[in-house]
């Protein structure tokens, strides 16, 4: 049942601006400032489902946030302009929606937990296909990056990659970790993943010891990413980078840190942290214009059908 929450252009060396050139450009420059003060009225927070179990935030092309529920896989749609959303696909039983990344051609990818990666039509939220990762139990499909032609999906539990083709159907590419990577044992490892920023890689953090690697698509082989001004990122959960700064959710600890990388991503040095009064435990972020938006987990909450949760947004 769908439910509605509401609660420069470069100028020649010799242009010469006439009057109705001038007059033009100043319209222009109105509507631009009309813009951002619309931008800015548009609400920093705003509600989710009671009891839906959210982790995973994206945000496409259009200001829309797609969240999704760790309770029964369902999808949620919210409306930055005005905090109102509805619910896009009802989820079943036994599914789970975890990371999450909108793309360009109208598609969501979802990590799916259980060994499973999902693909939906981001305007009616119908399920286009499904991608079994692993046959093995107890496996955690996490989160996800889009680099190239593929969907790059995060274990939790395995030293491992899985790269489902976008936008067509197709083999499923596992790209094992080795190098510098280190799997601990009954913890949370593989979970955030961004691509680098020349684009010939993946930038994934490990969890449980708070480390960052880069991982080359040809090989696999992983390298620990130096960190400076910080001695790690333990709880790093979902990432988001923009350009070569890198943003680092660190969910318990109620904080987002902000590292500048270098061209290669050999080294991250860290420049400031976010926080907020209102985070309780984000997991992941997305970006729309200058804005962070975030989804709060609730972890050290009760997980319950009456839970409230919500979403959040934080300047750049």
């Amino acid at each position: 049942m769908n439910r509605d929450h509401r609660n420069h252009a470069r100028p020649s060396r010799r242009a010469v601006l006439g009057g109705a050139t001038l007059a033009s450009l100043a319209a222009a420059t109105g509507a631009g400032t009309a813009a951002a003060t619309r931008g800015a009225a548009w609400p920093t927070e705003f509600p989710l489902p009671d009891g839906f179990l959210p982790e995973g935030i994206a945000i496409g092309t259009r200001p829309y946030a797609y969240l999704g529920s760790r309770a029964n896989g369902a999808l949620y749609r919210t409306d930055l302009r005005t905090g109102r959303g509805e619910i896009l696909y009802e989820g079943a039983a036994g599914q789970v929606a975890v990371g999450l990344k909108a793309d360009d051609d109208g598609l969501l990818y979802v990590a799916g937990n259980t060994g499973v990666a999902r693909v939906h039509d981001a305007r009616s939220g119908r399920l286009v296909t499904t991608y079994r990762l692993t046959e093995a139990a107890g496996h955690f499909i996490n989160d996800v990056a889009l680099l190239g032609d593929r969907a790059w999906f995060t274990d939790s539990r395995d030293s491992v990659l899985h790269g489902v083709p976008r936008g067509r159907k197709g083999t499923v590419r596992a790209l094992p970790l080795g190098g510098d990577w280190v799997q601990t044992p009954d913890a949370i490892n593989a979970n955030g993943i961004v691509g680098t920023p020349d684009g010939r890689g993946l930038i994934v953090v490990s969890s449980a010891p708070g480390k960052l690697y880069r991982v080359p698509l040809t090989t696999g082989h992983a390298t620990e990413i130096t960190l400076v001004g910080a001695e790690n990122v333990v709880n790093g959960d979902g990432l988001l980078r923009i350009g070569r700064t890198l943003y680092v959710v660190q969910n318990r600890l109620n904080l987002v840190s902000v590292f500048h990388l270098d061209a290669r991503a050999r080294t991250a040095t860290l420049r400031r942290t976010i926080t907020d009064p209102r985070f309780d435990v984000p997991t992941t972020a997305a970006r729309w214009r200058d804005r962070l938006y975030l989804v709060n987990a609730r972890f050290t909450s009760p997980q319950e059908p009456t839970t409230t949760f919500n979403a959040v947004a934080v300047p750049l």
